[in-house]
C-alpha cells in the first residue's frame, strides 16, 4: 500500500474513532482486515457532514461552495483522475475493492445538499426521501464489505437499519438539530400532538420536556423500533464474522431508545447514552453469541399513550430514489 493510501486510511479511522464512538466500537469486532474499508466509508460521510454541519461554519453559500468543491474531487476522482485530499483516496480504494455501487454515492451526496436549504419536512415519507440518501445506502455501501449469503434478500434488511439508525440519532439529538435551524421530526407529527417548532425551541431552552412532547418522542420511538424489527432478520444474513459486529451496532443503537424511554422520553433534560459498562458487555455477549442467532428487538413493546403506534411503509412504500447519475 502506498505512503497516501495508508495515510488516508489512517485519517478515516481516526475520524471514525473520535466522532463515531459507538459504531467504531461495533467495527473493533470485524475481522481486521475489513475494518479499513469500513473506516474509510465513515470518513467519506463524516467529512461531508462536517462541511456541512460544523456549528462555526461559514454561511450556508459557503458550505455549499466547500461541499460542491469536494464532491467535484471524488467524482474526478471516480474516473480516475488524482486526487489531492486527506481522505478520499482510502474511499476510493474502498470503492474499487469491493465494486460498490457509485450511485449511493451520488444519493448520499445529495442529501448532504439537502440539509444546506432544508430545514422541516412535512411529512414522514419527506423525510424517508432524505434519509433515502444520507442512511439506507449506508446499509447498501457496507453489504458488500460485510459480505452476505444473499445480498439481494440482505439489501432490504440494511437499507431499514440505516433508517434505524438515523432515526435513532435525530430523536435524541432534538435539541442539538434545533441549534443547527432544522427539525427532523415531521411537521405532521407535531402537528399529530399539539407541538409546534417554538414549543421545541422552549424545552430545549429550559431543557426540559412538556408532557406532549414526551408523547411525541415516544410515537417517534415506536417508529423507529419498527425500523429495527424490519432490520433484523438481516444480521444473520451476514457471514458469520461480520455477525458480532452488525449485532453489537444493532444493540447499542436501540440501547439509545432504551436510555430515552428510560428518561420519560425527555429528550432535553440530558443526552441519552448507553454507560460504558454496557456498551463492554455488549459487545462481549455478541462475540460469544454463535453466528445466525436471530437479535433480539430493543426495549419492550411500548404502549402509546397518544395516537396509535406508527405502521412502517412497507418496501414497496418507501422511497426508491434515482440518484442522479455519476458523469
Amino acid at each position: 500500500m502506498s505512503t497516501d493510501l495508508a495515510a488516508a486510511y489512517a485519517r478515516c479511522r481516526e475520524l471514525h474513532k473520535r466522532h463515531g464512538r459507538t459504531y467504531y466500537l461495533a467495527t473493533r469486532l470485524l475481522p481486521r482486515w475489513k475494518r479499513r474499508h469500513v473506516h474509510a466509508l465513515y470518513g467519506f460521510t463524516r467529512y461531508a457532514d462536517e462541511i456541512v454541519d460544523r456549528m462555526d461554519a461559514p454561511p450556508g453559500v459557503e458550505r455549499a461552495a466547500a461541499l460542491d468543491r469536494w464532491s467535484d474531487r471524488f467524482l474526478a476522482g471516480l474516473h480516475g483522475a488524482p486526487v489531492d485530499d486527506p481522505l478520499l483516496p482510502a474511499v476510493l480504494h474502498t470503492i474499487a475493492v469491493f465494486d460498490l455501487d457509485k450511485a449511493d454515492f451520488t444519493a448520499f451526496l445529495r442529501s448532504m445538499a439537502m440539509d444546506l436549504t432544508v430545514t422541516s419536512y412535512p411529512r414522514y415519507t419527506d423525510l424517508l426521501d432524505y434519509m433515502e440518501g444520507s442512511a439506507a445506502v449506508i446499509g447498501t455501501m457496507m453489504l458488500p464489505i460485510l459480505g452476505s449469503t444473499d445480498r439481494t434478500a440482505a439489501r432490504e434488511p440494511a437499507r431499514q437499519l440505516g433508517f434505524a439508525f438515523q432515526l435513532t440519532n435525530f430523536i435524541r439529538d432534538v435539541a442539538e438539530d434545533l441549534a443547527r435551524g432544522r427539525t427532523y421530526l415531521p411537521d405532521e407529527d407535531l402537528a399529530m400532538f399539539g407541538v409546534t417548532r417554538a414549543d421545541l425551541n422552549r424545552a430545549a431552552h429550559a431543557r426540559a420536556a412538556t408532557a406532549s412532547i414526551t408523547e411525541l418522542i415516544e410515537y417517534e420511538v415506536t417508529r423507529a423500533q419498527a425500523h429495527y424489527a424490519a432490520a433484523a432478520p438481516g444480521v444473520t444474513m451476514l457471514e458469520p464474522a461480520s455477525q458480532a459486529c452488525i449485532r453489537t451496532a444493532y444493540a447499542l443503537y436501540g440501547g439509545i431508545l432504551d436510555e430515552i424511554a428510560a428518561r420519560g422520553y425527555d429528550v432535553f433534560a440530558s443526552r441519552a447514552v448507553v454507560p460504558n459498562h454496557r456498551r463492554a458487555a455488549v459487545a462481549l455477549r455478541a462475540l460469544l453469541t454463535p453466528a445466525g442467532t436471530p437479535v433480539p428487538l430493543p426495549g419492550p413493546a411500548l404502549a402509546t399513550r397518544g395516537p396509535a403506534t406508527p405502521d412502517l411503509p412497507s418496501a414497496a412504500d418507501l422511497p426508491q430514489v434515482a440518484p442522479t447519475a455519476t458523469p
